[in-house]
């Protein structure tokens, strides 16, 4: 359904090590990496989530009420994601767990990247 998602960041090089760690977990490895831009993604596929500098050259900013959900295979994975992003300066925004008002299947854990963008990794499947 989506192209790619993008969000914003003020250091690059930040950003760069969160989201290494954090989707290394999930298959995930980057695939674009430009002086203002980052891209990660499946191997041999394209780049589908971004962390770039503003175009407009002002500060990067959070938007209210929106998070990039990231799929992981399973919920080791999900563990795993948010401990490498929080080792690499995320901010915990809800430890890895069951969330059934969801679903009864539904593993995520919810963090802020070193910008404040929320990001959530999520299991769908049965453990």
């Amino acid at each position: 359904m989506f192209s790619h998602v993008t969000v914003g960041t003020n250091d690059i090089g930040k950003a760069k090590s969160f989201f290494d760690g954090l989707t290394k977990p999930l298959g995930l490895v980057r695939l674009a990496d430009y002086p203002n831009a980052v891209g990660w993604g499946r191997q041999g596929g394209r780049p589908q989530l971004w962390a770039t500098t503003p175009l407009d050259k002002k500060a990067a900013s959070v938007g209210n009420g929106i998070t990039v959900g990231l799929d992981a295979p399973d919920r080791a994975a999900v563990d795993a994601a948010y401990k490498a992003g929080m080792a690499a300066g995320g901010k915990d925004e809800g430890a890895p767990g069951l969330r059934t008002h969801y679903h009864p299947n539904y593993y995520g854990a919810y963090l802020r990247d070193p910008d404040g963008n929320k990001i959530c990794v999520v299991c769908h499947k049965p453990a």
